[in-house]
């Protein structure tokens, strides 16, 4: 299966129209903490095995969508999560790509 992908400005998007829409960082905790959306849960990446819960129901209608530093780990945590049944979708470029946007970020835990 090929994982789908959207751009931080197409998430930057839907998350001004919807604030339901589901955002995952697998990302290390201190990296979490130094800058992260708003909208956006934690689950560090050797945890998402534990916290598929985050991703939504399984075959949701709508994706959860997935960051870290730059897209590989992001990527990794997507491939797990579809084949446990979860709708996901990669965010190219991660956290680099929203700051280089000049995209709003919130510190701390």
């Amino acid at each position: 299966m090929a994982i789908s992908e959207i751009t931080v400005g197409q998430l930057h998007i839907l998350l001004r129209a919807d604030e339901s829409t589901r955002v995952v960082d697998v990302r290390e905790i201190d990296e979490w903490t130094k800058s992260h959306i708003v909208q956006a849960t934690h689950v560090a990446l050797a945890t998402v095995p534990d916290c598929l819960d985050a991703f939504g129901p399984d075959n949701a209608e709508h994706p959860t969508y997935v960051m870290c530093k730059v897209g590989g780990r992001s990527f990794r945590a997507c491939e797990y999560a579809e084949a446990q049944g979860k709708n996901v979708v990669n965010v190219a470029g991660g956290m680099m790509a929203w700051w280089a946007a000049g995209l709003e970020t919130v510190e701390g835990a």
